[in-house]
């Protein structure tokens, strides 16, 4: 599937939402609630692990289970970030540590602090690219371990195509920084950025979904149904042995008579013509 092409299908399941505008209502209330709004990101997990087989967007149940996704993808997206989150730190600790030291160590730790900062960063963006199949692909299995599958994931994204790849990454950022950005707008943009945030959290999972089939078309293949064996007709039932040669037998008494007989010569019936 074309880039455009992903983004265009990805917009209009989102634009379902509003088909089930209750449905909406308690994803928004949901979402403006700490820890309760990993359920947000369960129905995100729900979205991408029936895409592409649904149309629509799937109903709002069983919000435990949609809870503890949200908390699987939460977790690996910590684990992820967990060594760039420490680097960056340290670099802030530098810049802090710089305060009051002879201009020799200010210098020093100066340097060391950006140093220090920009290399954390670069690898959270470096990380984030891994990431972002990472999170389908651990959906897709319904596997914790997936996430760090870091070779099959590697293998997925060769096959969607590096470029094509890259310039998905770049408009769902660029797309997720006017979301966030319309929070600033002065008295309302807080109100429309949480109407916007489930609807663009729903785009983003159904476009990344569909860019991930592109390199693992097997995993998002639909079952094939199990093919149900046609009974076959019982063969037709044997015909009967035909009487020995030269005798046919008495409808009364049953014994065996001679050739040509028209009486039984045990109970005196009469004979028909065979």
């Amino acid at each position: 599937m074309k880039l455009d092409e992903n983004l265009g299908v990805s917009i209009d399941y989102a634009k379902k939402m509003f088909a089930d505008l209750g449905r909406l209502v308690i994803l928004i209330v949901l979402n403006f609630i700490p820890i309760v709004n990993l359920i947000v990101a369960g129905y995100a997990w729900r979205v991408i692990r029936e895409s592409p087989s649904s149309k629509d967007p799937p109903p709002l149940e069983r919000y435990g289970e949609m809870w503890v996704n949200g908390l699987k993808v939460a977790g690996a997206s910590f684990i992820y970030m967990i060594i760039p989150i420490i680097i960056i730190v340290s670099g802030v600790y530098f810049e802090i540590a710089r305060m009051g030291v002879r201009r020799a160590f200010f210098f020093i730790l100066t340097a060391t602090g950006i140093i220090t900062i920009l290399v954390g960063v670069v690898l959270v963006f470096l990380l984030a690219i891994i990431l972002a199949m990472g999170i389908v692909h651990m959906i897709k299995y319904n596997s914790f371990g997936k996430a760090f599958a870091f070779g099959e994931i590697f293998a997925i994204i060769k096959k969607i195509g590096w470029g094509k790849y890259i310039a998905w990454l770049i408009v769902v950022f660029v797309l997720a920084i006017v979301v966030g950005g319309i929070s600033g707008i002065p008295m309302i943009g807080w109100l429309i950025s949480l109407v916007i945030h489930p609807i663009f959290t729903v785009f983003a999972a159904r476009s990344a979904a569909l860019i991930y089939c592109d390199g693992a078309p097997e995993v998002c293949a639909p079952p094939v149904a199990p093919s149900v064996p046609i009974p076959t007709a019982p063969p037709p039932p044997s015909p009967a042995a035909p009487p020995p040669s030269g005798f046919v037998y008495c409808p009364s008494c049953g014994a065996k008579l001679p050739e040509g007989a028209t009486f039984c010569p045990k109970c005196g019936q009469k004979l028909q013509a065979q």
